[in-house]
């Protein structure tokens, strides 16, 4: 139902831009050389997504390109709907003549102009993906009988490790987290797509233990994982990663670190069950891969929740509706007495663009007050 549902939310834009573009802008003479170009571009997606054989580098080109161009048709169909509000507008205002609109110079520098802002919008999303930002918070939890007055907590998500995820990119994560100085690494899910077999794997395996020596690092499964059911969560611990599954632990006696199994698994335990193997003595800190129960939550002793998943949107406008799907979507906010963190991830999945939302490592200096 997923793919079907992603195929036609391509599929149905396409075919409004196809036709109104060639309304609006395509002259006789060229459209069939229109249609032939504008069906081969459009055709890359669901072609890589039904074809499962082929030459290995063709296939990798292919998705490669089709990668790029879905958000880019979907920007080309934004600016078309744009342009379609503007000509309703015109029949108010007349801003434009109708005679004017069919000569070539107007359609050809419109429809050039569509062009290179959805291309300029995917470019600027390239940009904006690899550019990796830190967001400082600074919290004050109830210190109860904990034995140190402050923590600092890196919280990271959604790195989405695959087989084609450069060693480089790695190596300048590691550098920057180890810049940062914290005292523990806490991970939100979705942190590898394959398992620890495929290429490049034990490279990355190696400079994530040796970043995860300098502190102690936790995570908890995400939706990914919950696919891969085992492979992710071996390369997850050959990383140095604690992973935590409907598991409480003890840090020392600073704090109680619940990590929740993903929604997905029909074992998931309810919040309730999990904290009622708490003794009230020690602040909680919970880690779940999505923020879909804020509110049940809040409602309990839990004092902070770290969570990862929407991607902040990943694409505008579809952060628009994960704004209206969760609670809170990216970002922090205090309900009742719990502090809630929902980072937009360091990577993402599918198309190697972000126009919504920042690639961060979330960086919260938590303090333990009497």
């Amino acid at each position: 139902m997923f793919h079907l549902f992603l195929a036609l939310t391509y599929i149905i834009p396409n075919i409004y831009v196809f036709f109104r573009i060639k309304y609006l802008f395509i002259d006789k003479r060229y459209q069939w050389l229109y249609f032939t170009v504008y069906l081969l571009l459009a055709g890359i997606y669901p072609l890589t997504e039904t074809l499962s054989h082929g030459p290995e580098l063709l296939m990798e080109v292919l998705s490669h390109m089709a990668d790029y161009l879905l958000p880019f048709f979907l920007y080309l169909f934004l600016s078309v709907i744009l342009f379609d509000l503007f000509l309703l507008l015109n029949l108010l205002i007349r801003v434009v003549s109708a005679e004017t609109r069919k000569r070539f110079s107007f359609r050809f520098r419109t429809l050039s102009s569509m062009i290179f802002l959805a291309a300029g919008i995917v470019i600027a999303g390239v940009i904006n993906l690899n550019i990796t930002r830190v967001t400082k918070y600074r919290i004050e939890v109830p210190k109860r009988r904990s034995q140190t007055d402050h923590v600092r907590i890196a919280f990271v998500a959604d790195l989405h490790i695959r087989h084609d995820t450069r060693l480089k990119f790695i190596e300048q994560y590691a550098g920057k987290m180890k810049a940062l100085q914290p005292d523990f690494i806490f991970y939100g899910g979705d942190l590898a797509e394959e398992n620890s077999e495929e290429k490049n794997a034990d490279g990355i395996k190696a400079v994530l233990g040796n970043l995860h020596l300098t502190c102690n690092a936790y995570g908890v499964p995400g939706n990914h994982e919950y696919y891969g059911v085992n492979g992710q969560a071996d390369f997850i611990r050959e990383s140095g990663i604690i992973l935590l599954r409907d598991t409480v632990i003890k840090i020392d006696s600073l704090f109680y670190l619940v990590g929740r199994i993903d929604k997905h698994s029909r074992k998931r335990q309810t919040i309730g069950d999990l904290l009622n193997k708490i003794p009230h003595d020690l602040p909680v800190i919970i880690l779940d891969h999505r923020p879909t129960e804020l509110q049940e939550v809040s409602g309990t002793i839990a004092d902070i929740q770290f969570s990862g998943h929407t991607h902040n949107g990943q694409l505008f406008p579809i952060n628009l509706i994960t704004r209206f799907v969760y609670d809170l979507s990216w970002g922090y906010r205090k309900i009742s007495n719990t502090h809630f963190f929902v980072t937009s991830g360091l990577r993402l999945w599918g198309p190697p663009v972000k126009t919504a939302g920042k690639s961060e490592i979330m960086l919260v200096d938590v303090y333990f007050v009497p």
